[in-house]
């Protein structure tokens, strides 16, 4: 089924684009509901062209429920002029656009999509002045990525080498098998010219290619590549080359090790800058730094600091400019090379976070994403030399301006330890004369992340939703989190459950004592890492927690180690060791360990195609608590889902059986779970049928 009236979808969309809120001056203010979060939109990527003028933006849309088929979420184009604040559609409807860039020399915006009749992701251009998009190159197989060369006639790109016929008949006939982690194909980089005549040629590099950069001159390629096309080798041991564009040769390789992000060439391409790991044993790629282009030692201009890069731009051959993780909001540096002290040039006021930055050529006007505890992701343009916060340019959810929020703040708290930590609390909508009220917990995964004091509502927090049903929401920092540093994110490191989970048991104890939160009604949820979490409270502590919603976690931190895609991971940045080194402690710090004395309601969700967190991890859990027999317990499976679900069906039902489960026992009868089926169209617990308008 396909989305009705687009062109009418499209035209309503510029004029919130533009109009903003307006609009909605009269409508009667209501609170959140769980189909309003389900069709939050948001703009997920901006790219400003060259002169400042124009940005290409991402903007991120759900599928209709019962409107549309199900799917992930559609990805279109919009072009906005920064003058002007006019936002106009370019791509839109049923398309996923990826990786917006703008084509040097031109006034025009290339992107990976697939799109028509294509049989890969490909690659296309479209005029700033409208048009149709149109294909400009293709090497037969899905792009991954690509990087423009300054002449704006080639482009450097990454995809894997096409299949042979012989290939494609034997799979025809239905060899389809799959040597595990041994047949996968590794990503080449291909040169491509525009509007040439000759295919596009591939490097020969040992490895698989995972990020390109052209130098300005055109002569270089900065390749990040990895020994295998794997997750754990591209997230462990990646390795940067500059490359000769004609003959293929490595030049030179940057020392360096562990978690790599985002690389850059200085404008006189005498410089690589590039976020990384501090070391191999740093949990994310979040310092800053720096190597000449002829080789050396590279050096970390952020040393020390205690915060995390998210996103950078030379500002000159000496000087960059980086957006920063400080605690739970965001700031803004200016670093020279040479010197390597960091100017602080902004902390970004009016409550908003921002996660991704874009620089005009000229270096006075940028792009950022960012988002608010009344906002998600929306575009903001920077001027650098007026001195004024960030101008907000776009209004994704102009519906959001009559609907009640919570308020949100920042609490401090020390733990038992006497280290201090920060977490973001929601108070109850309307609820200071009901305090104290039933609290839930949502435990961030990773551990190498944090929440930023923004907005924090997804399908699996939705926290604006329980905040309107008479719920206080917080979302610890605990130590071992991102945004304060390297030396903080390693606080956790083989201690898996120690410490850092005391720290949740501890900010739970912080709200009961400040008189938010109900000793006896405490709820704790969330994925991956916090799936973790919230087994191990649910089990290990589990006369603190009254209910628990377990995410794609863990259970068993000895079978996790062989079921996972990510093992040197796990081993390098977490445990710091293999299970056969410690089994003890490994089979200690499972929360099946623990399972007997679990008398938390649980609660059991994920994906069945969840590579990085075995669905056998759930499916363990689940099994012991039921032959124990000592709790309620339920397993939900998510067909092909993987580490979190993409679905617009999954997710909307993933909240609404969190929300049920938490009404449940944290304010219901409690006793045996309640039933099973969901009505989707008219969900049972007072959620009101207005969520459908």
């Amino acid at each position: 089924m396909t989305r009705p009236f687009r062109h009418l979808y499209s035209l309503a969309v510029v004029l919130a684009l533009t109009l903003g809120t307006a609009w909605a001056a009269d409508e009667t203010m209501r609170v959140m509901t769980p189909r309003d979060l389900a069709r939050v939109q948001s703009m997920s990527a901006a790219k400003i062209s060259p002169d400042g003028s124009l940005i290409a933006a991402v903007r991120s849309v759900p599928r209709e429920l019962f409107e549309e088929d199900d799917g992930e979420n559609w990805e279109e184009l919009y072009l906005i002029d920064v003058a002007t604040g006019v936002a106009r559609p370019f791509v839109t409807g049923e398309v996923n656009v990826k990786s917006v860039d703008w084509q040097p020399g031109s006034s025009a915006v290339s992107f990976l999509a697939k799109r028509g009749e294509d049989e890969h992701v490909n690659l296309y251009l479209i005029s700033a002045t409208g048009g149709e998009a149109r294909p400009i190159v293709s090497v037969k197989t899905t792009i991954a990525g690509y990087d423009w060369c300054d002449d704006g006639q080639r482009i450097a790109m990454i995809a894997e080498k096409p299949k042979s016929e012989e290939e494609e008949e034997l799979e025809e006939h239905g060899f389809t098998q799959k040597v595990f982690e041994e047949d996968e194909r590794p990503l080449r980089v291909w040169i491509a010219e525009i509007g040439g005549v000759e295919e596009p040629r591939s490097l020969d590099l040992e490895g698989s290619a995972v990020q390109v950069r052209w130098s300005p001159d055109g002569e270089r390629l900065a390749v990040a590549i990895s020994p295998r096309p794997l997750v754990d080798d591209r997230l462990m041991y990646q390795s940067v080359h500059v490359v000769n564009v004609v003959t293929g040769e490595i030049e030179m390789t940057v020392d360096r090790e562990g978690k790599l992000g985002r690389i850059e060439w200085s404008p006189d391409g005498g410089r690589l800058a590039m976020i990384s790991g501090a070391d191999l044993h740093d949990p994310s790629a979040s310092s800053l730094l720096v190597e000449s282009a002829a080789g050396g030692s590279p050096k970390n201009l952020t040393q020390g600091f205690e915060g995390s890069v998210t996103s950078f731009a030379w500002l000159n051959d000496e000087a960059l400019l980086f957006l920063a993780d400080v605690g739970v909001v965001t700031e803004l540096y200016r670093v020279t090379v040479g010197r390597g002290s960091l100017e602080s040039l902004e902390r970004f006021d009016g409550g908003v976070v921002y996660t991704a930055m874009s620089l005009a050529a000229d270096g006075h006007h940028a792009a950022l994403i960012g988002n608010s505890s009344s906002h998600p992701g929306e575009v903001f343009v920077l001027d650098l030399e007026d001195q004024l916060p960030p101008a907000r340019v776009t209004e994704a959810n102009p519906w959001l301006a009559r609907i009640r929020l919570a308020p949100q703040e920042v609490v401090v708290h020390t733990a038992r330890d006497g280290l201090e930590l920060q977490g973001i609390l929601i108070r109850p909508l309307d609820g200071s004369t009901a305090l104290p009220a039933p609290l839930v917990m949502v435990v961030h995964g990773g551990p190498e992340g944090h929440r930023r004091d923004g907005w924090l509502d997804r399908y699996s927090s939705p926290a604006q939703v329980l905040a309107a049903r008479g719920y206080a929401v917080f979302f610890p920092n605990y130590r071992g989190s991102t945004g304060r540093g390297v030396e903080f994110s390693k606080l956790g490191q083989a201690d898996a459950a120690g410490a850092e989970f005391d720290d949740l048991v501890d900010a739970v104890d912080h709200l009961v004592e400040i008189g938010v939160a109900d000793n006896d009604r405490v709820g704790v949820t969330g994925g991956s890492y916090g799936g973790y979490a919230t087994a191990w409270l649910a089990t290990r502590y589990s006369e603190r927690f009254a209910a628990g919603v377990m995410f794609v976690g863990i259970s068993n931190k000895i079978s996790k180690f062989g079921t996972t895609d990510i093992p040197m991971e796990e081993t390098l940045v977490h445990a710091l060791g293999y299970p056969w080194e410690r089994w003890e402690h490994f089979f200690e710090r499972s929360p099946l360990t623990h399972a007997e004395r679990g008398r938390t309601p649980l609660l059991i969700m994920g994906g069945d195609a969840d590579p990085r967190v075995s669905p056998t991890q759930s499916l363990e859990m689940y099994r012991v608590l039921k032959t124990f027999d000592n709790v309620p317990v339920r397993l939900v499976r998510y067909p092909d889902e993987g580490h979190g679900n993409r679905r617009a069906a999954s997710r909307y039902d993933y909240q609404l059986r969190l929300l049920r489960w938490f009404d449940h026992y944290l304010k219901g009868p409690g006793g045996e779970p309640p039933t099973y089926r969901l009505d989707y169209r008219n969900p049972e617990n007072g959620w009101e049928a207005e969520a459908w308008d």
